[in-house]
């Protein structure tokens, strides 16, 4: 057989390693190329001592000065591949595949012993027994495997990651290192077979191993007598095919019985029909080591130099060597594979308990009785029956609610249910709103609450009879019986004062101090508002806004404007006694915007012109919010303040703050006091707005410390927003400020809401996370709601559950809308109850359980130490993991790290949760960048922190240039980006299009209309329009990321080798980041020791 041919890949087989010193990782850099000596860190590709492998033709050899690869007792850091080399199909994400994993040929010489018998299998797919229920991912990285062993159920139909029909992943394993493994310096790792139907083995050519995992037997033990057989035509050692796509996974791969010898000598053993000149085939980039296709193939390196049970050679230096990054769990498969098996169809909510399409898969929803998953995701959609299953698992049950969420024009919004003065039918005991799953008795003359068993009157006017199945007949014309979400409309008796609002109004309140002044941000913002005052919100389809406006400048001092419709000139009045803010004028102060635009209009030109020659460096803060509430108090309304302020407040005011910024502070027991605010003042003033309804939306344009933590205290417990522009210029920044001010300023929202959750009898809330303020255990008050926030709610057992009756959740949201009218929105949502473990790992959703675990840790670490959160987390994810592998997956080794299916991405979304720079800052991460991004995190939703933790990075020369989709993204790691290569790379915050040194020079011209790479300017945030195909599609793709993206994405252009790429970098978040965070290889390895440490 030819050797040179494209092959399918091997699966490596473990060797014993020797013990490993530290945990380190290995280099980011270049890879070396052919003669680069074997260094202490390792490349990612490095050679692999142990097989030899041939060169396709016309590569030329490394020299053979370095001499043969040496035997395994020297060592060499961790974190390279001393954890072992993944086989293809040990991470599988879809379907199982055609191809055939195949071992060397026992006919073969490899040195002086003899080989184990090859147990071949002919490549067509064989079904090995029922369905696997969860495809689970196991690694021996360190004396670790990855492997489909299966929890026993069969699967429900559409769960889980990967579609239903995937059979069971293959298993391959990794060479020991004394780290992670148990086994000892000659003996062999644990081998494991994929276990299907017992009985059910796929065809044999010679005796396999019978059980599916084994005790490797002590060095000198018995040993197999050699066996040998051709390879299968077709079969090889080398890489996998370069075409195969990595969600085909392969059939079982062959496994040595226990106790077969491998011996060699220390030198690299003779190839296969080839010269016996020592050197690895090259790969496309430059480095030597084994062949691997390009992403996203999940390729397999081979493992070192083969010793088992043999005696090792003389000492001398291993070459560097790392574990495969193809062959761990990919997040670009996973959601690739659901967009594939779940984005043609509708999701309906019909069912009980049914886990969603992930939130990177565009599809519609039909809603048919539960809430749709845009308005509510759970953690897992099978809760335990007991606390101490739940305590067990160490699962957290939860939901992230968005009550007012924005819907595709495919889906229709709520429905409006008017029941006139009545209002809306309820139960009497637990309060809970008429929902589809209430059960009428009695012929319809009463109903069961389904969250308290109480038993109701229906009202005479409500009173419908009901048909053959118990249901009433008018079911599917009442949104409230037959939807899983709708509104009613409240009546006064759900109003304050017990009388009905008055539409909400807009106060804009601008700091004219000289920082304002001379950034342009004064000057930019009266421009813009002239125009966007005509686009407030409406209720429907009504001509005009019902809300009002106001404005207020300051800066040591307040300056409040009568914008009459009647009056000629707009009039100011000035408030200097700061400690006793009033408000001095009622009448023409909150006016409609139509009828008093002429005055406004005029009002907003002079205000540049007013303050141009100010001096006035120091500004005022709180002062401004209480004159704000004070407004809305006398206008007896909601509304909300949209502050746009530029320095720490020092002026002598309430509210005063000082310069607190101390870096000392990072990694010590003090570093949670940069997250807490200065001062009680501002949580005391934010109770005063929640009361009154007033949201805060606070614009920063800090050019250094502002004390962003306390600063934003108002903000976050009015349900309100932050945007943070630093250093802000107009030419650079004006566009993302417009953009994100227009967005904020049109969104629609809720105003002076109340939202409580109430679940059935078994559960109860227990823990909120969000931007709100809660006077009580039980009602979440939001000043205001907008589409764009999420409150997250923790549930925990007061009571066993029923596995018949499920658990139920309804969220009641009651708010003002912008044209003033009190409503109730209601979202139901049912889930399963199990008394099995494996049910509920069946039925998680890894993005929720991430969202949930990141708004824990970012609370945290206002009372804790940042490396206490950090360790919590890591204890919390490997208890998760442990409990799966104790109760739920078949038995194996326990060098197996053996994953859930649809957890396998739980490792790398939480290492991207610890790298973040909230728990484990840079040296170029300010306090204020730490504190922004802590509150922003805490009212996202799932969509927003899954691109946020782990970017999106679009190659865009790959795809043709007449293809109008998105192009498929890549992995986010160095070792992804080719030179030759334009990429764009998006977390929701940031834009960053990174061009390769190497790009052709027609792409450069047709881009950026420069004529080399070298021309092209670094930090370009626009992009030049021009009339070609490639300029168009790359600009259009950019437009339709900040579509999808609820805040505005400056664009950065970074070039290769340049200093910014340094930034870029950070977001490559499966890389060890220059803060000290783990590379997602090396959290793997650091997880399953966890894990072992656990179940020993």
């Amino acid at each position: 057989m030819n050797v040179n041919q494209s092959a399918p890949p091997v699966p490596p087989f473990g060797q014993p390693q020797p013990v490993y010193p530290g945990y380190h990782q290995s280099s980011y850099g270049g890879q070396p190329g052919s003669t680069a000596p074997p260094t202490h860190y390792g490349a990612y590709n490095g050679p692999v001592p142990g097989y030899q492998e041939t060169l396709a033709p016309g590569v030329s050899r490394a020299p053979p000065s370095l001499g043969a690869p040496p035997a395994t007792t020297a060592q060499t850091p961790c974190g390279q591949a001393a954890y072992g080399q993944f086989g293809q199909g040990d991470v599988q994400n879809g379907p199982s595949s055609t191809v055939q994993m195949q071992r060397l040929s026992g006919s073969q010489p490899f040195g002086s012993a003899p080989l184990a018998p090859v147990v071949s299998q002919p490549t067509v797919l064989q079904p090995y027994g029922p369905l696997p229920t969860s495809s689970q991912v196991t690694a021996q990285l360190a004396g670790m495997q990855i492997s489909g062993a299966m929890a026993p159920a069969p699967p429900t139909l559409g769960l889980g990651y990967g579609p239903p029909t995937s059979l069971a992943s293959a298993s391959g394993s990794f060479p020991n290192s004394g780290l992670y493994g148990s086994y000892s310096q000659g003996q062999a790792p644990p081998l494991s077979q994929t276990q299907g139907h017992p009985g059910a083995q796929p065809p044999q050519r010679s005796a396999p191993p019978q059980a599916s995992s084994f005790t490797p037997p002590a060095s000198g033990g018995p040993r197999m007598p050699s066996m040998s057989g051709p390879l299968l035509p077709g079969q090889g050692f080398g890489g996998p095919p370069v075409s195969q796509p990595n969600h085909v996974s392969s059939p079982p791969p062959q496994v040595l019985p226990p106790g077969t010898q491998m011996t060699g000598p220390p030198g690299p053993p003779p190839p296969m029909h080839s010269s016996q000149q020592p050197g690895y085939q090259l790969q496309q980039n430059g480095s030597f080591g084994p062949g691997r296709g390009p992403q996203p193939n999940y390729g397999s390196p081979y493992p070192g130099a083969p010793t088992f049970g043999s005696q090792p050679g003389p000492p001398q230096p291993l070459p560097p060597k790392r574990l495969d990054p193809d062959a761990i769990p990919s997040p670009i498969q996973v959601i690739e594979d659901d967009r594939n098996n779940r984005g043609s169809e509708p999701f309906v909510t019909g069912v009980r308990g049914q886990v969603p399409p992930l939130v990177t898969t565009n599809f519609l929803v039909k809603d048919q009785g539960n809430a749709s998953p845009r308005y509510i995701r759970c953690t897992s959609y099978n809760i335990p029956c007991t606390s101490d299953m739940a305590k067990q698992a160490q699962v957290p049950l939860a939901a992230v609610i968005k009550p007012l969420a924005r819907l595709p024009p495919e889906e229709a919004s709520p429905y409006v249910v008017d029941h006139g003065e009545s209002g809306p039918l309820r139960c009497n005991r637990c309060k809970a709103y008429m929902c589809p799953f209430m059960q009428f008795i009695e012929g319809g003359r009463r109903f069961q609450c389904c969250f308290c068993s109480c038993i109701n009157d229906v009202p005479p006017q409500y009173f419908q009879h009901l048909d053959h199945t118990g249901k009433r007949v008018d079911a599917y014309d009442r949104p409230e019986l037959s939807l899983g979400s709708y509104e009613f409309l409240a009546t006064v008796d759900y109003c304050k004062n017990n009388k009905f609002p008055s539409p909400p109004a807009f106060i804009f309140m601008i700091d004219v101090s000289y920082n304002a002044i001379r950034s342009g941000l004064v000057r930019l913002l009266c421009e813009e508002l002239k125009s966007l005052l005509d686009c407030l919100p409406r209720e429907g389809r009504a001509e005009e806004s019902a809300i009002r406006v106001g404005f207020v400048t300051y800066n040591k001092v307040l300056h409040f404007y009568n914008v009459k419709s009647s009056l000629a000139q707009p009039q100011m009045m000035v408030v200097s006694d700061v400690a006793d803010m009033f408000v001095p004028l009622l009448d023409g102060f909150l006016v409609n915007v139509n009828e008093s635009q002429a005055v406004i209009t005029s009002l907003l030109d002079q205000i540049p012109e007013m303050f141009a020659d100010t001096r006035e460096t120091e500004t005022v803060f709180a002062p401004v919010i209480q004159a704000g509430m004070e407004a809305l108090k006398a206008a007896e309304c909601a509304g909300k303040l949209f502050l746009f302020h530029t320095s720490l407040p020092i002026a002598e005011a309430p509210g005063k703050l000082k310069n607190r910024d101390d870096r000392k502070l990072i990694n010590t027991d003090k570093e949670k006091t940069l997250f807490q605010p200065q001062t009680g003042a501002y949580q005391t003033l934010a109770k005063e707005c929640v009361a009154q309804g007033c949201c805060v939306d606070l614009f920063l344009f800090p050019n250094q410390y502002v004390d962003v933590a306390t600063l934003c205290v108002v903000p976050q417990l009015t349900g309100g927003s932050v945007y943070k522009y630093a250093c802000f210029q107009v030419e650079n920044d004006q566009e993302r400020f417009l953009s994100d001010l227009r967005r904020d300023v049109q969104k629609v929202v809720g105003f002076d809401a109340v939202m409580r959750v109430r679940t059935s009898t078994g559960i109860r809330a227990v823990d909120f996370f969000g931007a709100f303020y809660m006077s009580n255990t039980t009602d979440v008050e939001l000043a205001g709601l907008d589409g764009d926030k999420t409150v997250t709610v923790e549930f925990k057992h007061d009571d066993r559950l029923n596995e018949e009756s499920g658990a139920l959740l309804q969220c009641a949201l009651l708010y003002t809308s912008c044209a003033g009218q009190r409503r109730l929105r209601i979202h139901n949502l049912a889930l399963n109850c199990c008394t099995q473990l494996a049910d509920l790992y069946r039925n998680c959703e890894t993005d929720t359980l991430i969202n949930y675990m990141a708004k824990f840790a970012y609370r945290g670490v206002l009372n804790s130490p940042v490396k206490t959160v950090r360790d919590a987390l890591i204890t919390q994810c490997a208890q998760i993991l442990a409990c799966y592998r104790k109760n739920c997956a078949s038995p194996s080794s326990a060098g197996q790290l053996i994953l859930p299916e649809c957890m396998k991405l739980l490792p790398v979304y939480l290492n991207c949760v610890l790298k973040s720079d909230v728990l484990q800052p840079g040296a170029e991460v300010t306090t204020d960048d730490r504190a922004y991004v802590r509150q922003l995190v805490t009212s996202m939703d799932v969509a927003e922190t899954n691109v946020f933790f782990y970017p999106r990075l679009l190659p865009l020369t790959k795809s043709p240039i007449e293809s109008t989709t998105e192009p498929p993204a890549v992995r986010a790691s160095e070792e992804r980006l080719s030179d030759g290569d334009i990429y764009l790379l998006e977390n929701g915050l940031n834009l960053f299009l990174w061009v390769g040194a190497s790009v052709q020079q027609g792409v450069v011209q047709s881009l950026f209309s420069v004529s080399s790479f070298s021309q092209i300017t670094s930090g370009l945030s626009i992009l030049p329009v021009l009339d070609n195909p490639l300029s168009k599609k790359v600009r259009g793709l950019v437009d339709s990321l900040r579509a999808q993206r609820s805040r505005y994405m400056k664009l950065i252009v970074v070039k290769q080798e340049d200093k910014l790429e340094m930034l870029f970098k950070h977001f490559l978040v499966e890389d060890k980041s220059l803060s000290g965070g783990a590379s997602y290889v090396d959290f793997l390895c650091h997880m399953h020791k966890e894990i072992r440490q656990l179940l020993s």
